[in-house]
C-alpha cells in the first residue's frame, strides 16, 4: 500500500503547543526543510510502492527526511532515534506538526526503507540536494557542465583479515551453526583451534614463521575435519543441506584459497562481498571495501564544493574503464550534458562514450591544452578535501551497511549528506548576510 503522505493542516491543539510556535524559523533546518521539494521525493519514492490493501507504510517525508539527518549530522541508526525525540528542529524539519515525546517509528524500520527503495531510489536525494542548491543560488547550473572525477575506497565494517583468524572464525560459525539446528559433531575443537591461533599469532609476532606455518597448518587441519563431518551428518536430510549450503561454501573457499592466487578470495565471512584494493598509499597499502567513484564541480561555487555524483564500483576496476559507466549516469543525474572532465593520471587509456572522448582531460596530458583548461587542472586537487569529508564527517569512512546493496546505498546518502551539510552552512551564511544588511540600515537611519 502506498504511504499517507504528510501535509501541512495548521491545526491546533489545546494541550499541545505547535512546533512552529516554539522554535527559531529561521533556523538553517526549518529553512532547508522548506527548500526541499518534498513533492518530488513522494512521487519518486512511491512508485516503489503499490495500491494494494494492506498497512500503509510511513510517511516519505519521515523517511527520506531521517536519512538526510543520518548523513548529514554523521549518526548511527540509535543515535538518530535518540536525537530526534529530543530535538524539535529534528522533528519539524521531517514533518512534523506537533513535539513528540515518543518515537513514531522503529529503529528497524529505517533499514528497511533503505533496502526497499536501494541505491538507484536515493539518488533522487542527492539529485534534490543539487535542486535546491541552484534554488538558493549556492550553485550555478552552469557549475554542473564541467566536473571532477576520482575513484576512493569505502571502508566496510571488517576486521583486517589473515588466514589464521578467517581460517577459525569459518570453524567457529560452522560448530555455532551446528548447535543452532542440533547437529551433533564428532569434536568442535574449540579448546585446540582457540589455542592454535594464540600460538601463530605469538609465532608470528616473534617472526618464527616455521612454527607460525605450523599452526596455521593445524588451522586448516581442523577447519577440513569439521567441514567432512558436516557433510557426512547432513547427507539426505534436504532441509540440513539447505542450510548449510552457503556456509559450507564460504569456509570451503577460506580452506582452499591461497596467498598468492588470481581472482577474488574471502576476506570477511560476514561479508564476502569485500575486495582488497591498494591506492599506492604508504600509510595504507591496502584497504578493504569497495571502489566508489566521486564527481565534483569544477569550479568553487557560492555555496561551496558540492558533489555531483557518487556511485559503487565493485569489482574493483581500473580507473580508466569506470568512465564508460559514471559518464551516462552523471548525465542522467544531473539533467545535462558534461562539456569538460577533469581526471588524475590514473585515468589514461579510458573507455568514455564517444561523444565525450575528447572532453577528458588527464594530468600530464599535453595535446589540446588551453590555458583556460590549465587554470582547471589546478582545481583537480579540490576533490581531495571533499573525499576527506565524506568519510571523516558522512559516514563514508566506515560503512556498516550489509551486503553490496548496502555500500552502493551508503555511498550515495553520504554524498547527499554532504551536500546538505553545505547547504546547511549556506541558508545560515546567508541569515547573517540579511541580519549585518539589516542592523547597517539601523545604524544608518540613526546618523
Amino acid at each position: 500500500m502506498r504511504p499517507r503522505e504528510r501535509r501541512e493542516t495548521s491545526e491546533r491543539d489545546l494541550f499541545r503547543s505547535r512546533l512552529d510556535q516554539i522554535i527559531d524559523m529561521k533556523h538553517a533546518l526549518v529553512k532547508l526543510g522548506r527548500a526541499i521539494d518534498w513533492g518530488f521525493l513522494e512521487q519518486t519514492f512511491g512508485a516503489v510502492y503499490t495500491d494494494k490493501p494492506g498497512q500503509p507504510p510511513l510517511p516519505t517525508r519521515l523517511m527520506a527526511g531521517l536519512a538526510i539527518l543520518k548523513h548529514t549530522y554523521d549518526l548511527s541508526d540509535e543515535a538518530l532515534c535518540d536525537r530526534w525525540v529530543e530535538n524539535p528542529y529534528f522533528q519539524y524539519f521531517c514533518g512534523e506538526e506537533f513535539f513528540q515525546h515518543a518515537l513514531m517509528f522503529d529503529r528497524s524500520s529505517l533499514t528497511r526503507w533503505r533496502q526497499r527503495m536501494g541505491a538507484d531510489k536515493l539518488k533522487a536525494l542527492l539529485q534534490e540536494s543539487l535542486a535546491v542548491a541552484t534554488r538558493t543560488d549556492a550553485m550555478k547550473p552552469s557549475d554542473l557542465a564541467r566536473v571532477v572525477i576520482d575513484t576512493t575506497v569505502q571502508p566496510k565494517a571488517v576486521m583486517f583479515p589473515t588466514d589464521a583468524k578467517l581460517l577459525n572464525r569459518a570453524r567457529e560459525r560452522l560448530v555455532r551453526l551446528t548447535k543452532k539446528l542440533g547437529v551433533s559433531l564428532r569434536q568442535s575443537y574449540a579448546r585446540i583451534g582457540k589455542l592454535a591461533l594464540i600460538k601463530h599469532q605469538r609465532y608470528a609476532h616473534a617472526h618464527q614463521f616455521k612454527r607460525a606455518n605450523r599452526s596455521l597448518r593445524k588451522l586448516k587441519t581442523l577447519l577440513g575435519r569439521v567441514i567432512r563431518d558436516i557433510e557426512r551428518r547432513i547427507v539426505g536430510n534436504e532441509d540440513l543441506r539447505e542450510a548449510f549450503v552457503r556456509p559450507l561454501f564460504l569456509a570451503r573457499r577460506v580452506l582452499e584459497q591461497e596467498r598468492r592466487q588470481r581472482g577474488r578470495k574471502v576476506y570477511s565471512l560476514h561479508a564476502p562481498e569485500v575486495e582488497c584494493i591498494g591506492k599506492g598509499k604508504a600509510h595504507r597499502p591496502y584497504e578493504f571495501g569497495v571502489k566508489v567513484s566521486i564527481a565534483t564541480t569544477v569550479k568553487h561555487s557560492a555555496g561551496g564544493q558540492f558533489v555531483a555524483h557518487a556511485t559503487a564500483l565493485p569489482g574493483n576496476p581500473y580507473d580508466g574503464h569506470t568512465l564508460g559507466t559514471v559518464i551516462p549516469l552523471m548525465q542522467a543525474l544531473i539533467g545535462n550534458i558534461l562539456d569538460r572532465c577533469i581526471t588524475d593520471a590514473g585515468y589514461r587509456g579510458h573507455n568514455a562514450p564517444p561523444d565525450h572522448k575528447f572532453k577528458v582531460y588527464t594530468s600530464g596530458q599535453k595535446r589540446r591544452i588551453t590555458p583556460q583548461i590549465k587554470r582547471e587542472f589546478k582545481r583537480r586537487a579540490a576533490i581531495e578535501p571533499v573525499i576527506g569529508h565524506l568519510k571523516e564527517h558522512h559516514r563514508m569512512g566506515r560503512n556498516y551497511l550489509a551486503h553490496a546493496s548496502g555500500d552502493a546505498i551508503n555511498a550515495v546518502l553520504a554524498a547527499a549528506g554532504y551536500n546538505f551539510r553545505r547547504l546547511l552552512a549556506w541558508l545560515r551564511f546567508l541569515l547573517l548576510r540579511i541580519l549585518i544588511a539589516l542592523g547597517l540600515a539601523a545604524q544608518l537611519k540613526l546618523a
